[in-house]
């Protein structure tokens, strides 16, 4: 689990609370349930019309995604390869098929499976390539549901504040009911801004993270196995896969 996402937002509706109680405001002025209703039923609707349903459901999922998982185990792989290639070495490529149905990942699978079926190095690299690019093209589209959302919803608080307006000016006439409506119309800019910036724009910049990771390792799986396809030395396969630990700590420490 990533629990810097869980812990982040926390940390940021935390803070803008206690902001306030020290300036004297209360928690309860910043609760208003039609603003809320406005803000995000609206930014819901308008990123709806805006994707596809298999789009929009599916970045929920990598949301989740997200959430719930972790750093990637580039070691972990690195080791099930050097297995895989030494396994072959030693007592030839079909030897791999008892081991295939202990592979969790479906990416690898697929690609063991390839090398065992005799698939030529250069189009066992080319199909899986192919495969990679098509996955992270399509999780990146979904992930752009995300920044939708952030998009979308400062535009739908303001409409939510003018609504808010109109609603004071409809009761000039009636005090009681003034303060109500001023209430919800800074209330909705509060949750559109507020939910773009602490929450949809972030959490859309770590799920394209985490792709560019997967799809980091998806490259590293591929030279793994065209490695095995063509016998190549299990020990400088273990160097030459390692050096994308470091492009993976490059990348990672460049966002």
């Amino acid at each position: 689990m990533d629990i810097f996402i869980p812990l982040g937002i926390v940390v940021a509706i935390a803070s803008i609370l206690i902001g306030q109680a020290v300036e004297g405001g209360h928690v309860g002025s910043i609760i208003q349930f039609t603003a809320f209703l406005i803000v995000m039923g609206g930014t819901f609707g308008a990123v709806m019309v805006n994707y596809p349903l298999k789009t929009f459901f599916f970045g929920f999922k990598l949301a989740i995604g997200a959430v719930f998982t972790g750093k990637v185990d580039y070691e972990g792989f690195i080791n099930q390869l050097e297995g895989f290639a030494q396994s072959a070495r030693k007592e030839g490529i079909l030897s791999l098929e008892s081991k295939i149905g202990d592979v969790k990942d479906p990416f690898l699978r697929k690609g063991l499976q390839y090398v065992i079926d005799g698939t030529e190095p250069e189009t066992l690299e080319k199909i899986l390539g192919i495969e990679m690019s098509y996955e992270e093209e399509r999780e990146m589209l979904s992930a752009k549901v995300f920044e939708s959302f952030g998009g979308f919803s400062p535009t739908v608080g303001i409409l939510g504040a003018v609504l808010g307006l109109i609603h004071v000016m409809e009761n000039l006439a009636d005090p009681s009911k003034l303060g109500s409506g001023i209430a919800t119309a800074f209330v909705a800019t509060v949750y559109g801004v507020g939910s773009a910036n602490l929450l949809f724009l972030p959490l859309a910049g770590n799920i394209k993270i985490k792709i560019r990771s997967r799809g980091l390792l998806k490259e590293m799986i591929i030279e793994g196995l065209v490695a095995i396809a063509t016998g190549e030395n299990p020990r400088l396969m273990r160097e030459k896969l390692e050096g994308f630990i470091e492009k993976s700590n490059k990348k990672e420490g460049s966002k």
